[in-house]
């Protein structure tokens, strides 16, 4: 067996630990418990689980399925968890480095030579992605909610794989072949002004200065007719939501916003003192690599939360989440501005393919957006240089 093969054996089951540790993160995250204590134990008895029967895959097999101390029934989403994310991260580093799908630039002339000569990062920014999509679509078809907490975690890593790229591989590798977020000195300049306006934002909405959309102690008494489609249903059986009132409220919060990436944009173009310093330190590797992740996680949060608010004005209804709202955010925090916009009109694809599944089959099950939003972005992942190819040609035509 030769060292490529032994690696990637390695890099399956590292997938497969990750994936132990993501089946944690989907039952407890959304139940706002604890990801470390208390250890993992038996729903059913309570027993703790023994660490012998807690390894990835093999644990479940043995076991058949059961606990060992009642006999109770341990879900196959757990093995099922264990096993895709192990082939994730194994696929992730088989289209990367033994099969490229991507012109990666990077030296060596086999597999593990340019892993270990830069895109060790690469693979494993990628890797932290695709299990955070995993484990937000298994909690979104579970529960129809996304926790923000894991988006904005799974941003964090964006961003600081992006800022710290130029460290690791040589940057003009890295700005040739798009391998990590980069800016032009103009993008960087209105990204800059929108973090800006987002500070602003935020600060006003802790202060109260800007009222919380769908804030429960704002509630309206549910006194509505069934075929009023301005509201919506809190969960309680008292209150509900004027959803055209609540899309104003994140109109004044996106206001900031907008007016700081205009005024940064507008400050790059129109004042020439300010440009020129700008463009030395927005070009500097750390800097562009920051601006080019958060304007991808702008840009990516931008083109979600606007359909969502135009949806919500024309329907009378909440159209889409603010998880999938943080989602797209994170995801273009490692592909970028503009791939993230190709994943989002990616989605559709997969959401009308799962309708004519649902038609031949005459079966009819209503699934969460998220899972297609993931799809879109793991399609991109996967063609970004044919997708840019494309894209380029139009543009020069």
């Amino acid at each position: 067996m030769t060292l490529e093969w032994i690696w990637a054996i390695l890099v399956f089951l590292f997938g497969c630990c990750i994936g132990s540790f993501l089946n944690v993160v989907i039952y407890r995250l959304p139940r706002d418990k604890s990801l470390v204590r208390p250890p993992s134990s038996c729903p059913a008895c309570g027993r703790a689980i023994r660490f012998y029967d807690n390894v990835p895959l093999l644990s479940w097999l043995i076991l058949r399925g059961r606990c060992r101390f009642c006999g109770a029934r341990i879900s196959v989403r757990y093995f099922v968890i264990e096993l895709a994310t192990g082939l994730l991260w194994l696929g992730l580093y088989i289209v990367l480095f033994v099969y490229p799908v991507r012109a990666l630039g990077l030296e060596g002339t086999g597999p593990l030579e340019r892993f270990l000569g830069g895109g060790w990062l690469l693979w494993l920014a990628h890797g932290v992605l695709l299990t955070g999509l995993l484990a937000a679509s298994a909690i979104d078809l579970e529960l129809w909610i996304i926790p923000l907490s894991l988006c904005w975690t799974i941003t964090l890593a964006g961003v600081l794989s992006a800022t710290g790229a130029g460290w690791v591989i040589d940057m003009t590798v890295v700005r040739g072949h798009r391998l990590f977020p980069t800016t032009s000195a103009a993008f960087g300049a209105a990204t800059a002004g929108g973090l800006l306006g987002l500070a602003v934002a935020i600060i006003l909405l802790e202060t109260g200065r800007i009222p919380r959309s769908y804030d429960d102690a704002e509630a309206e008494p549910l006194e509505v007719d069934e075929g009023d489609t301005n509201r919506l249903y809190s969960g309680e059986e008292d209150t509900a939501y004027d959803h055209r009132r609540e899309s104003l409220k994140e109109i004044c919060f996106l206001l900031p916003v907008i007016l700081g990436a205009v005024a940064g944009g507008l400050m790059y173009h129109r004042w020439d003192a300010f440009a020129r310093v700008w463009i030395g330190f927005s070009q500097m590797p750390a800097v562009a690599g920051f601006l080019g992740s958060a304007g991808g996680y702008l840009v990516g949060c931008g083109v979600v939360w606007g359909t969502r608010i135009l949806g919500t004005l024309a329907f009378g209804k909440e159209a889409m989440g603010l998880g999938d709202v943080h989602l797209m955010g994170a995801a273009g925090a490692f592909l970028g501005p503009l791939m993230i916009v190709v994943a989002f009109f990616a989605a559709p694809f997969f959401g009308l393919a799962w309708a004519a599944v649902q038609m031949i089959s005459r079966k009819t099950r209503q699934i969460p957006y998220g899972p297609f939003l993931s799809l879109g972005i793991l399609t991109v992942m996967i063609l970004h240089d044919r997708l840019w190819v494309y894209l380029s040609s139009l543009y020069i035509g």
